[in-house]
């Protein structure tokens, strides 16, 4: 069963499917570009798919087969990225919508194909997983426009490749191909076209039948360690793997295994 709830704009649609939350860049005009209404809507959507405890994994993608999302809506630039006040107008909307997504204690998961660039690959940066069709294509294009490119986007996409091909990526500005994605680990899988929602899907339903604090706490570690040491709160993370042990679904677990069948986990 699906069900759909209302963003605030039709440049950003949800579908919540059995559990997990497909999350669609609809702009297909301008290839899914980062516009001024989806940037709006996206702190609240993300915030409303934490809330929504029938929600346990999210996947992320855009409209159609060219994009996945093409960057910012540089059409937008002169009004929102020119003087000093707009640009710090649009760096607290930036923070706000990677504050959201890191706030996310679910997974995430990116269904790509066709064109992440820049702000698309910013934003694909926010997931924990990244699955990409052969015809994805990679880029940061600041340095043919001129942008300023903030430590917070270097370091997201130096932790993920390293920082030797972070700096091709970001010198060069060119286009890195699904397959070289792969080989740099910025992506986990490249998919045939015709197969890559269907394994997508496959996975998240996977992930949102397995137990949901087991999986949080997971993440929890995860993210943790993408901070420096003295920054980390292992505390935090040891709690919830101490629920997971007192919780109802840890005994369902045993249960099931016990009885050789498919677990029912309930979060609690």
């Amino acid at each position: 069963m699906s069900d759909q709830f209302d963003t605030g704009t039709d440049q950003l649609a949800v579908e919540i499917r059995d559990g997990v939350g497909l999350v669609t860049f609809n702009n297909p005009s301008k290839h899914n570009a980062l516009s001024l209404a989806i940037r709006q809507a996206l702190p609240g959507t993300v915030a409303a798919l934490e809330a929504d405890l029938a929600v346990r994994v999210v996947v992320m993608t855009g409209a159609g087969t060219r994009a996945f999302m093409s960057g910012a809506d540089i059409s937008e630039f002169g009004a929102q990225r020119t003087t000093p006040e707009a640009r710090a107008e649009y760096d607290r909307s930036a923070a706000a919508i990677a504050g959201a997504w890191s706030a996310l204690s679910k997974p995430i998961i990116a269904m790509i194909r066709g064109y992440c660039l820049g702000g698309g690959l910013l934003t694909a940066l926010q997931a924990d997983i990244r699955i990409a069709s052969p015809d994805a294509r990679f880029a940061v294009p600041a340095a043919r426009l001129g942008l300023g490119y903030g430590f917070s986007g270097v370091q997201a996409l130096a932790a993920v490749v390293g920082p030797a091909a972070a700096a091709e990526i970001l010198f060069s500005a060119r286009r890195f191909s699904a397959e070289e994605a792969l080989a740099i680990g910025l992506v986990n899988r490249v998919v045939p076209s015709d197969e890559l929602e269907s394994a997508v899907m496959a996975l998240a339903l996977t992930i949102a039948g397995n137990a949901p604090l087991t999986v949080a706490a997971c993440k929890a570690a995860l993210r943790e360690l993408r901070r420096l040491p003295e920054d980390r709160d292992l505390p935090a993370v040891a709690a919830l793997v101490e629920a997971c042990f007192r919780s109802a679904d840890y005994l369902e677990g045993q249960a099931a295994f016990a009885e050789k069948r498919e677990p029912r986990f309930q979060g609690r």
